[in-house]
């Protein structure tokens, strides 16, 4: 194994890897660590935010999100930043299992919440770097907005989906 770069977020590495029929291939692997995503939901509506996003240079619509410390337990992370991204506190986190962002080339896993019992909070500050216009909308307007491609982010459409098919198996 050998690093190609680390970066404060993320690393990457040059590894050979053996294939489950014995063939070795070179790989590349992407190592951002692992993250969460929330679905704020109140009633009939749900929470989301409009972000400014510099790799594509545009706003975006997208659920809450963020990374995960070393060692941090997915609800602690997932809890901080629904504060920071909407300025509200989760009576209830309920856990939707996890899934695997692209395999093809990185190994992080994306926790899934479901946020409900939003109250307020006086922790809200989001961080230096981020633009961020909380939104929200009715469960049936992001239903919308997925199928006409107005929400692109794909984990905004994965927790969305996980939420109403209400799967807490991942």
């Amino acid at each position: 194994m050998m690093e190609i770069y680390r970066g404060r977020r993320l690393w990457v590495e040059k590894d050979t890897v053996a294939l489950p029929d014995g063939r070795e291939k070179e790989a590349v692997i992407v190592h951002p660590g692992d993250a969460v995503v929330i679905l704020p939901v109140e009633g009939n509506e749900c929470l989301l935010i409009k972000q400014w996003r510099y790799p594509i240079k545009e706003y975006i619509f997208e659920a809450p999100a963020g990374t995960m410390e070393d060692g941090e337990d997915p609800v602690i992370t997932a809890r901080r930043e629904l504060i920071e991204e909407t300025g509200m506190d989760a009576g209830t986190l309920i856990s939707r299992g996890y899934l695997y962002t692209t395999p093809g080339f990185t190994d992080e896993r994306l926790w899934l919440f479901e946020a409900r019992n939003l109250t307020p909070s006086n922790e809200y500050g989001m961080d230096d770097d981020e633009i961020i216009q909380p939104c929200r909308f009715s469960m049936n307007r992001v239903k919308e907005m997925i199928i006409s491609g107005e929400i692109v982010d794909a984990k905004t459409i994965c927790i969305f989906y996980r939420c109403i098919a209400g799967d807490k198996n991942g």
